[in-house]
């Protein structure tokens, strides 16, 4: 693939919805899996939904990395 496709692909990606991206980040990331698993992946799939719906809902804590950050150390005690 050259440069210039993968450049019109991320613009065309930057176009599409959250939840088309996310969509398209699960199609990729699982043609990377082994074995095919039906039933987990659609329990991922309920629970990408579910998220995203709370979050386009305003229901759900958005976090900035930093802010994520802090919360993750502070569980593991660094």
């Amino acid at each position: 693939m050259t440069i210039e496709t993968l450049n019109r692909l991320r613009t065309q990606i930057s176009t599409l919805s959250t939840s088309e991206r996310a969509a398209l980040a699960h199609e990729i990331i699982a043609g990377l899996d082994g074995v095919h698993d039906e039933v987990a992946e659609q329990a991922w799939d309920d629970e990408i939904l579910r998220r995203l719906a709370q979050v386009e809902a305003g229901q759900a804590e958005l976090l900035t990395r930093d802010e994520f950050r802090r919360k993750m150390r502070g569980r593991l005690g660094n």
